[in-house]
């Protein structure tokens, strides 16, 4: 029993991170449950167990039992395993799964229709396609749980958790690392060049995006550079679309697809990973109601949008008129101001856009349950 213990704990924490950045998690559970059971069972088996080859290994084990020491501190890496354990609406790993989806949506292609190919097939899906899908999950879990270490410098020598918080940042590190490991082990076996090039770009561009994400302080980011959707969509893109428009494309490769049907496929998860962000970043100003205690990244969508209308100069007046008497901001009356503008809905309509892309960059692939799956990702990401 205990060993069964550290292996779930293991797996929550390498499952959620601290940030919430999983595909379509502010969805309504039971409308998003019912379109992701449903397109589980399209691709063969449901898509959260994928990667339960590598988690639950020896070492890893060894690695959950370290973290159990972690038990009463508040190091993130912890709350993500309890947060996986009693929150099972976010045990879905929906990068792999449109993976899944696309490969068996664009079928075979008709450079390798050998019958030897299309015996190895489970489910209209190729056996590479899956360890593909997986190999995706890894790359995508490894940097949630090396996204989660704590800035030290928030800690003081004389503080009692310090040693905790570098104990679990430790953990963190390898846990971290020994997934992505495991992903570019996994990712060599493909024995596919083109494959190897597209994700190893696709780490390059998590690193590169996650370097330019901003923190969400005030004194770090309300008074910088003026930052445009421009900026904005491009250094999303990197750090939360690239992985999956690049793994998707990977997936048309491994079915020899021609560069038409693997820019599709790119487009599509490029389009709908951006629509997911949007809709990320405007929960918090379309649903919470004004008595809600709120905080928001000054580097959300609604907010760039917002800076971006109204000009920097009265940007940095309405900062100050936020401003309480101890020099915080009030959230709850800085969000009324946005929303007052064309910020939000300007988001919405960016939303709209990018989820009308991604249908309409799979509509050439044959009709399918799979491509409707894929649209009714598609069409979830612009529900609100």
């Amino acid at each position: 029993m205990p060993v069964i213990w550290f292996r779930l704990s293991c797996i929550g924490v390498l499952n959620r991170g601290q940030r919430n950045i999983s595909i379509f998690s502010n969805t309504t559970p039971s409308n998003w449950n019912k379109v992701v059971s449903d397109a589980e069972k399209i691709v063969g088996y449901p898509t959260s167990f994928m990667s339960l080859r590598c988690l639950l290994s020896d070492e890893l084990s060894d690695v959950a039992m370290h973290v159990r020491k972690l038990v009463g501190t508040k190091h993130p890496l912890l709350n993500t395993a309890r947060g996986f354990i009693y929150d099972s609406r976010n045990n879905l790993q929906m990068r792999g799964l449109v993976v899944l989806l696309m490969s068996k949506a664009a079928g075979p292609s008709q450079h390798t229709a050998s019958d030897l190919l299309t015996q190895d097939m489970v489910s209209g899906i190729y056996p590479s396609q899956r360890n593909l899908a997986e190999i995706t999950e890894l790359i995508h879990t490894a940097f949630l749980v090396h996204r989660g270490i704590v800035n030290l410098k928030e800690w003081t020598n004389s503080d009692g958790p310090l040693k905790d918080m570098q104990f679990g940042n430790k953990m963190s590190v390898l846990s971290g690392d020994f997934l992505l490991a495991n992903a570019c082990t996994g990712l060599a076996q493909l024995n596919n060049t083109k494959v190897v090039e597209l994700i190893s770009s696709a780490i390059g561009d998590l690193v590169q995006g996650t370097y330019h994400e901003m923190p969400n302080s005030l004194e770090d980011n309300s008074l910088t550079d003026e930052i445009n959707m421009v900026t904005w969509e491009e250094q999303t893109f990197l750090s939360h679309g690239a992985l999956l428009a690049k793994s998707c494309q990977a997936a048309m490769e491994l079915a020899k697809h021609d560069k038409d049907a693997q820019g599709l496929a790119y487009k599509y998860a490029k389009h709908l990973s951006l629509g997911h962000k949007l809709n990320s970043d405007l929960q918090l100003f379309v649903k919470s109601s004004s008595a809600d205690p709120v905080t928001f990244s000054f580097n959300s969508a609604p907010v760039v949008f917002h800076r971006q209308i109204v000009g920097q100069e009265r940007w940095c007046h309405q900062l100050q008129q936020a401003k309480t008497i101890g020099r915080q901001i009030d959230y709850t009356k800085l969000r009324s101001t946005i929303k007052l503008e064309k910020g939000v809905t300007s988001t919405i309509d960016l939303c709209h856009y990018h989820g009308n892309k991604a249908l309409e960059s799979i509509q050439c692939f044959p009709s399918s349950e799979a491509r409707s799956a894929l649209e009714n990702i598609a069409r979830a990401v612009t529900k609100f």
